[in-house]
């Protein structure tokens, strides 16, 4: 829905709700990962000089998806609010976490902590609330078996990628960066 601009009056505010650019719309998209928007750190540090890195619980980064919580999106005109609602849920489920703001002057990386559960994490409570769609998905449990990771800073350009894979027979998880590949501990 395209939010109407403040100086109007009441009644051009009443008129200007029944256009269709102004009324609230609904399409379907088709996924191949969900977006899930970091809070922004805290803009003043704690008194004590050490550096707190913000932690947040990825069931609070999930309410974006929950049909009712709006998201504002600016374009260089129209503000746009917009709801996400899930009708489906696929067998392998990527989940993108958005760590890079760009603002008006650089890029800059949001380090706040997701705390995600390694395995079963339901994702049940974002399908939308009806029945046939809720039959149609028995499986809403989802393991953790993959995850990459962004050393570094964006705007140094000087950053690095790793990845931690569980390794199914096993059940052991490695890190690989390069041709360097490690046991680590799941965390």
């Amino acid at each position: 829905q395209k939010v109407l601009p403040i100086e109007l009056t009441e009644a051009q505010k009443r008129i200007m709700i029944e256009t269709p650019e102004y009324r609230e719309s609904q399409s379907d998209s088709p996924f191949i990962y969900l977006t899930m928007d970091i809070p922004a750190p805290p803009l003043f540090k704690a008194e004590i000089e050490e550096n707190i890195i913000p932690q947040v619980p990825l069931a609070a980064l999930c309410t974006k998806f929950d049909g009712v919580t709006t998201k504002e999106y600016k374009t260089y005109k129209d503000i746009i609010v917009k709801k996400f609602r899930l009708t489906r849920l696929p067998q392998y489920l990527i989940v993108f976490l958005k760590r890079f703001i760009k603002n008006n002057f650089f890029v800059e990386k949001n380090n706040t902590i997701v705390n995600f559960p390694i395995k079963d994490v339901d994702f049940s409570s974002l399908l939308i609330d009806e029945p046939a769609v809720r039959a149609a998905h028995s499986g809403t449990v989802y393991d953790l078996i993959a995850h990459i990771v962004h050393d570094g800073e964006h705007a140094t350009k000087k950053g690095s990628y790793r990845c931690h894979v569980l390794h199914k027979g096993t059940g052991k998880w490695f890190e690989m960066q390069d041709l360097h590949v490690q046991e680590v501990l799941p965390q």
